[in-house]
């Protein structure tokens, strides 16, 4: 079996407060992790979580991956930016065109997402995250599907995304030109082993697909880091 994606982690300034500001956006269960980090719980089984972990990396340009939220409608999506604004959020400029209908904001930490219009076909039936949006390479698409056992749902002019057979959010990555990577990302992946699964060995299938190791986790032993082929750092949990 692969391994599974665990939750998406933000490493943060203030990580308690993005917490908040998340769980204020999403309408998700905020609690306290076991390391002393905040966690935010899916409404269903089939999502991942979302952790904040305390942390100082610098911002150095974009980050490579944001949350693209959906609307149902163009009165929902008015209603989501309010709020976002409400929490903390503030408009940002990052190219976008006069004509597109998404609004880009950042959150407390300068981390961007978008709010994107009703009527989006590519995110329908995705949930309130249509898409984690990343910065990445065909490769590393290719990677991520085997990694996960996630089907490709689209892989067309060097662009690729992959969804969970249980459906949700996808997670999307938009071919070259790939920005070069100036220090760690601030959101990183991290995975977990099924039961039954051997953690050494699965870490060993990883890099067999084109990870690479830098060493162990904070958690002494906890978790094994790797980078992706696009040189983005993941951890992978030993089974607790």
């Amino acid at each position: 079996m692969s391994s599974q994606l665990f939750a998406i982690c933000f490493r943060a300034t203030r990580s308690s407060d993005l917490a908040r500001f998340w769980s204020g956006v999403l309408g998700w269960e905020s609690t306290e992790g076991d390391d002393g980090d905040a966690l935010l719980l899916p409404p269903d089984s089939a999502g991942f979580r979302i952790r904040f972990l305390p942390g100082r990396v610098p911002k150095t340009g974009q980050n490579r991956a944001h949350f693209d939220l959906t609307s149902t409608s163009a009165e929902h999506q008015q209603q989501t930016v309010a709020r976002a604004l409400e929490l903390g959020a503030r408009h940002i400029d990052v190219g976008q065109l006069p004509e597109e209908e998404h609004v880009v904001l950042a959150d407390p930490d300068d981390n961007e997402f978008c709010v994107i219009e009703a009527g989006n076909r590519f995110l329908a039936d995705t949930g309130f995250i249509g898409a984690l949006a990343c910065d990445g390479t065909q490769e590393v698409g290719y990677f991520w599907s085997e990694a996960l056992g996630w089907p490709l749902v689209w892989d067309q002019d060097q662009e690729t995304a992959i969804q969970s057979p249980d459906g949700g959010t996808k997670i999307t990555w938009g071919g070259p030109p790939v920005a070069p990577k100036a220090g760690p990302n601030r959101l990183h992946f991290e995975l977990t082993v099924p039961a039954g699964v051997d953690w050494e060995a699965e870490v060993d299938r990883l890099v067999s697909l084109g990870a690479k190791r830098t060493g162990t986790g904070a958690s002494e032993g906890v978790e094994a880091l790797l980078l992706d082929p696009d040189g983005n750092e993941f951890a992978v949990r030993r089974p607790q």
